[in-house]
């Protein structure tokens, strides 16, 4: 029994689109655990970053609210956007440009009322900001009690 091209021709075509959907369903396996949403403390205040879902945190740490544990490598700011607020621990080194006033974006996950950061990422120069945070810049200025 001989295959005629005309079925040749289909049977190689379903392969490759069945390969082509296999390739995107293990991108999409592979990047479910690393995707994360970028959020603002407004969002956090709304509840758009439940307990457990990574994501990304962006805004200004607040001036006067940078503390560093006795520890050595755990700290504790706040991250505002003018509008809200959301208290951040950060257990590691944190980057040089990392300092109170500044823009930051720190990855982790909501716990209760605090958020566990995982990765600290400051800007890396003066024109850098995200287009999220441009509103917010002029806002911070307020010193936390």
């Amino acid at each position: 029994m001989t295959i005629r091209p005309k079925h040749q021709r289909l049977i190689l075509l379903s392969l490759a689109l069945v390969a082509l959907m296999g390739a995107v369903l293990l991108a999409m396996w592979g990047l479910q655990d690393r995707a994360a949403y970028f959020v603002t403390p407004v969002d956090i205040a709304a509840g758009k970053a439940g307990d457990g879902r990574a994501v990304r945190l962006g805004g200004m740490v607040v001036n006067g609210s940078l503390r560093r544990n006795a520890d050595g490598v755990t700290v504790d700011f706040i991250v505002g956007d003018g509008k809200a607020t959301t208290p951040v621990r950060f257990r590691g080194i944190t980057p040089d440009l990392f300092r109170e006033g500044s823009g930051v974006v720190a990855e982790g996950r909501m716990e209760g009322d605090l958020f566990v950061a995982d990765t600290i990422l400051a800007k890396h120069d003066e024109r850098y900001m995200p287009p999220q945070m441009e509103p917010m810049t002029g806002n911070m200025t307020a010193n936390v009690q």
